[in-house]
């Protein structure tokens, strides 16, 4: 009897059936567990976890709650899907097996013809099938959802198509796939700002429709979940496990940007990573126009209210070689108010040059851009540059002026949040322009020679010399 009521208990209780499975849940555990079986009671309908590497984040997530959620409604569907199709089907047999050997405690049993991997049924005529991200899901219908871990590598988060791509399938595969009333379940280690749990947070915002995020960094922070003091360490057990130790290790190995994202959940590094929060100096006021050589960039775009923003920057140097941005405008608009945008800016500040970038944009819209700047008499030469490597590489002039003169700005300029979260954030942020414009400014400035202070005016000096062969009757003449 005893026996049986821990078998009716695992099944009532994820703790339990964990322990049962082998596996004493750490503290982190539990607020898991509490967040995934308020979603087994329908509570909630999504939840996006977010932890380091190496947690145990996913024995949770996709193999004992799977298991554990048939147990409790063995007629539904769960569709789990991870970076790799090898690594579905691993979890895919892992679950499987895992039904088998506790099939006593979990009261379910497998349909007799379950045979694949990473797809399989239930004796009650539910169904579990993993996939790989991108693969197509036609046919399935779910009830329950987990994406585990859809990127890969660092290099497929920071690459802009790969996580156009992620996001094209969560929409129109894995999301289309959900049947009404459906749960989901998005848990990654972060590692952009733009990665599927950060896109997957701004649209639930935008719609305003409530979900759960369980967000727990590797180092405490204030108002920690969990309630640890700032700068303990998840699951630091000597005696057990002893991930802390492992925590230490990586970072004394990683660099801030590694450690934020990774470890912290947090993608962009609060001081910033490629530029410095110190090279950035806010300013009453700039030197008058005639002090300085001011230069100008843009980055064009094409569509308008959406998709990326067509900026333009205008930055003035000193006499001593020390950046100002001056002006910028910054929005998604289509290119005839762009167009005109960029005319008011000349017309205002009179650069001596412009940068802008070689491509599609510049060929198609350049004709417009020549016949407006002549009509308005918006004169100013322009030079184009070639798209080389990464962004990141393309900014490093850029980035090198800041680095030895700091980028001095107005304090009160309304842009001067967008301008800090694109510097800041770089080059993990969702946007870029403004960097990428600035950086076409710095590939200009290294054609250009540097201000010279101009020479104070000579000071006025008489001299005298002798007109005449006789000393003793001399007249003079001033030089």
């Amino acid at each position: 009897m005893e026996e049986d009521e821990a078998r009716r208990s695992a099944r009532r209780c994820l703790t339990r059936f964990a322990r049962r499975a082998g596996y004493e849940p750490a503290p982190h555990h539990k607020l898991l567990i509490r967040d995934l079986e308020a979603l087994e009671r329908g509570e909630i309908d999504t939840l996006v976890v977010e932890m380091p590497p190496g947690s145990a984040k996913s024995t949770y997530v996709n193999w004992l709650f799977p298991a554990w959620f048939l147990a409790r409604n063995p007629s539904l569907n769960v569709l789990t899907a991870s970076h790799s199709s090898e690594l579905a089907e691993r979890w895919g047999r892992k679950t499987r097996n895992l039904i088998q050997s506790e099939r006593s405690s979990l009261g379910l049993e497998l349909s007799g013809d379950s045979t694949a991997a990473y797809r399989w049924s239930t004796a009650a005529g539910g169904e579990y099938y993993a996939v790989g991200v991108g693969v197509g899901i036609a046919g399935f219908r779910a009830d329950l959802g987990i994406i585990d871990d859809p990127f890969g590598s660092r290099e497929d988060a920071e690459s802009k198509r790969i996580r156009e791509t992620r996001w094209n399938w969560y929409v129109d595969d894995f999301s289309a796939r959900l049947k009404p009333r459906a749960r989901r379940v998005v848990m990654h280690t972060r590692w952009h700002d733009d990665d599927l749990a950060g896109r997957v947070k701004r649209q639930l915002a935008e719609l305003q429709r409530p979900y759960i995020c369980l967000t727990l960094p590797a180092e405490a922070e204030e108002f920690d979940p969990l309630g640890r003091a700032p700068g303990a360490l998840l699951w630091d057990d000597p005696a057990g496990y002893d991930y802390g130790s492992f925590l230490r290790a990586r970072k004394q190995e990683s660099d801030s940007r590694t450690w934020a994202s990774l470890y912290q959940q947090k993608p962009v590094p609060d001081e910033g990573d490629y530029f410095k929060r110190d090279w950035l100096i806010p300013v009453e006021h700039a030197p008058p126009r005639e002090q300085m050589r001011i230069y100008g960039g843009s980055d064009y775009a094409v569509t308008a209210d959406g998709g990326d923003y067509t900026v333009h920057a205008v930055l003035g140097l000193d006499f001593d070689g020390n950046p100002y941005l001056l002006d910028v405008w910054r929005k998604q608009a289509s290119s005839d108010e762009w167009i005109d945008a960029f005319c008011d800016l000349v017309l205002r500040w009179r650069p001596i040059g412009w940068a802008e970038e070689q491509g599609q944009i510049r060929a198609g819209v350049g004709p417009f851009l020549d016949r407006r700047a002549r009509e308005r008499r918006a004169h100013v030469a322009r030079d184009q540059f070639p798209t080389r490597g990464d962004k990141a590489v393309r900014a490093q002039s850029f980035r090198g002026l800041c680095a030895t003169r700091g980028l001095r700005f107005p304090a009160s300029a309304q842009w001067r949040s967008d301008l800090e979260n694109e510097l800041l954030r770089f080059p993990a942020g969702v946007h870029d322009d403004i960097v990428d414009a600035l950086g076409l400014v710095g590939q200009l400035l290294e054609k250009m020679n540097a201000p010279t202070r101009p020479r104070a005016a000579p000071a006025v000096q008489v001299g005298y010399r002798a007109v005449g062969a006789r000393p003793q009757a001399q007249s003079f003449k001033v030089l």
